[in-house]
């Protein structure tokens, strides 16, 4: 789907961005180092209970962690590129498609809820922050994110919906340093640099990209308007 010439500057800043994102998202992810104090969080007192949940957690089953973290992200990945597949035969029923999205993430969430719990209490719907939770996410991080998701791979395609998706993780550190206070390291502050970098290049190969194509489709009209006026048997000048 994407086309990559790595002769022009246009694919070289998008590969080159890529690739910086993802450098920065591993260096937000792995590396922590010295604590960034902020104005709003220094004054911020952590609790024993917090410390020593800190200090001693453990690596118990961090491999089948990885691997599903692994499997997740590839299955998210591969989301986007089914999606545009999906949005060539579904063009004019995007709402048709994000409805069918939703029933059957809803089917497979039920199939694993009654696997994996055994009380019946779980599905007791109340008025507390659980049906909070379950309509927030049903219907903005399902809904309505599926929906706009796929009006932006509709008319920009899948990669320039998926260079936003590590401004993910910025959101999340800086909301969780504002409303949880917690503590944002340099590592942190480093990646977030990198993401908001490789970010920009993607997005300005991505613009070239759009410029030479409107350049090309203008250049392709005037090919056919000169085409349609000229007329259609030229004299020849030797019978002339």
């Amino acid at each position: 789907m994407e086309k990559i010439d790595v002769k022009k500057v246009r694919c070289q800043a998008k590969m080159l961005g890529t690739t910086v994102t993802v450098v920065g998202a591993m260096l937000m992810t792995l590396y922590k180092g010295p604590i960034v104090d902020l104005f709003w969080s220094k004054n911020y007192v952590h609790t024993s209970q917090n410390q020593s949940y800190v200090t001693h957690t453990t690596d118990r089953d961090w491999v089948k962690g990885s691997i599903l973290l692994l499997i997740a992200t590839f299955a998210w990945a591969s989301l986007f590129v089914l999606q545009a597949k999906a949005l060539k035969t579904y063009k004019d029923h995007q709402l048709s498609l994000t409805s069918l999205v939703c029933f059957v993430g809803t089917v497979q969430a039920t199939a694993v809820t009654f696997v994996m719990e055994h009380k019946a209490s779980v599905w007791q719907i109340g008025w507390d922050m659980n049906l909070l939770a379950a309509a927030y996410a049903g219907i903005v991080t399902s809904s309505i994110s599926y929906y706009v998701q796929g009006m932006v791979i509709k008319k920009r395609g899948p990669v320039f919906a998926t260079a936003f998706s590590p401004l993910m993780m910025i959101i999340v550190a800086i909301m969780g340093s504002f409303i949880l206070a917690e503590k944002i390291f340099l590592g942190g502050v480093m990646g977030s640099i990198l993401i908001v970098i490789g970010l920009y290049s993607v997005l300005w190969g991505k613009h070239k990209e759009e410029d030479e194509r409107a350049e090309a489709i203008e250049a392709n009209k005037i090919v056919s308007v000169v085409a349609i006026t000229m007329p259609k048997q030229m004299p020849d000048p030797l019978k002339i």
